[in-house]
């Protein structure tokens, strides 16, 4: 019986495999360049590699490690294709984020409780929210970003492992206080940056999580109301939430300017019909952020809607495992945890695909493990790896309930 399952998900695994190598060999050979070649091999080789090897030698769950490595790879042939130069930071990004990965994975198994570990991450991510109004830049109307010189990365991405741990701990012992201010703390440095994007992600992740651990309606609905009120200031008092609101509903009315990248991705996608232009073909670079905001509109236009649909079903095959392991799980700190990083991921891929199929107003948020942004992967690949290691632990108390029966019997 074993071998009868896992032979569909070998086979999948080597078309998966084909796939890419094609892809990157087709590349290639359109550019007349030989490092498509290295990726071409180095890509599938990785891809299988840690696939195979990491849950030999760590608590990896090799659905969810499949599927992440999966998007990994798809946002690698994009970039490849669209920006040769940025594939290869976004490669060394990928690599970081194994390592992220499998500490995450160990860490989420020696946490227990709101100890001395998590006080310190919290002050220490704080600081990071902090950081911005010292030594930060402006991006599209948000002063969200680190600018070292040397590096940059945006501490807002840096600090949703810790988010996630930080709720979940406090509410697991039911200590409403603590995880209350600091959520409040994050979302006010958030505001005063006016990164609404990510403050939208890190309300409505606490919220809902808080909804999950008390199971209280009421407090759903002020949350709710109260996230209402808040999204309706911060209309009123950002000039830049004002213009993307406009945009939203009639991105013609000024095409040449402000509605001019959701114009182009809406006309993207529409060129791509049902099955693309083909790789490398279209005209992709005309979308102003082709390589992080909009790159689900670039695989639409190249690989057609079917394919985005398959896309859209990958996270769904990522967000149902990542459910179903928070379920699984027997302590509500772990169950929190996990459930908490699957919202995370969830939600972040909804506001930006939401945003770029025009179904609500655009945030500015990466999508999930595909986009340009090696602080945005590095730290997916962690949110995964919290949802690894509850799993990890899930099964750990399978096999001492099966021991046991074995003993009592």
């Amino acid at each position: 019986m074993s071998r009868k399952r896992s032979s569909p998900e070998r086979r999948l695994t080597g078309i998966l495999l084909f796939f890419f190598f094609l892809a990157f060999l087709l590349l290639s050979m359109k550019r007349g360049s030989w490092d498509g070649l290295v990726f071409a091999v180095a890509v599938p080789a990785a891809m299988l590699a840690s696939s195979l090897l990491i849950p030999r030698l760590f608590p990896a769950d090799q659905l969810m490690l499949s599927l992440t490595n999966f998007l990994c790879a798809l946002g690698l042939l994009m970039l490849y294709d669209t920006a040769p130069a940025l594939a290869y930071h976004q490669a060394v990004s990928w690599a970081i984020g194994l390592v992220g990965m499998i500490a995450a994975m160990l860490l989420v198994r020696r946490v227990r409780g709101p100890g001395p570990l998590i006080w310190l991450a919290s002050a220490i991510s704080l600081i990071l929210l902090a950081l911005p109004f010292l030594l930060g830049r402006e991006i599209n109307g948000a002063r969200n970003w680190v600018d070292l010189g040397f590096f940059s990365f945006q501490p807002s991405e840096i600090v949703k492992p810790v988010l996630v741990l930080v709720l979940a701990c406090f509410m697991a012992r039911r200590r409403f206080l603590p995880w209350l201010v600091f959520t409040f703390s994050c979302l006010a440095l958030l505001m005063l940056q006016r990164d609404l994007g990510a403050a939208l992600l890190y309300y409505c992740v606490a919220l809902l999580l808080f909804w999950i651990s008390s199971g209280s309606l009421p407090s759903l609905i002020l949350g709710l109301c109260g996230g209402a009120a808040g999204a309706l200031w911060g209309y009123e008092h950002f000039a830049h939430v004002q213009r993307r609101v406009q945009i939203w509903i009639n991105p013609w009315k000024d095409y040449q300017n402000a509605g001019y990248q959701i114009v182009q991705s809406l006309v993207a996608i529409a060129s791509g019909g049902l099955f693309g232009v083909g790789l490398g073909l279209g005209a992709p670079t005309s979308i102003p952020i082709y390589t992080s905001d909009f790159i689900f509109s670039v695989i639409c236009e190249q690989f057609g809607l079917v394919f985005g649909i398959c896309v859209l079903l990958v996270y769904g095959a990522l967000l149902w495992r990542g459910a179903a392991i928070a379920m699984e799980a027997r302590r509500r700190f772990h169950a929190l945890a996990a459930m908490g990083a699957t919202l995370l991921l969830g939600l972040q891929a909804f506001l930006i695909i939401g945003g770029v199929l025009k179904l609500i107003p655009l945030t500015g948020v990466t999508l999930p493990f595909v986009s340009y942004g090696g602080t945005s992967l590095v730290s997916s690949m962690c949110l995964a790896g919290l949802i690894q290691g509850v799993d990890s632990l899930n099964k750990d108390d399978l096999r001492e309930d099966m021991r046991l029966n074995r003993i009592s019997s």
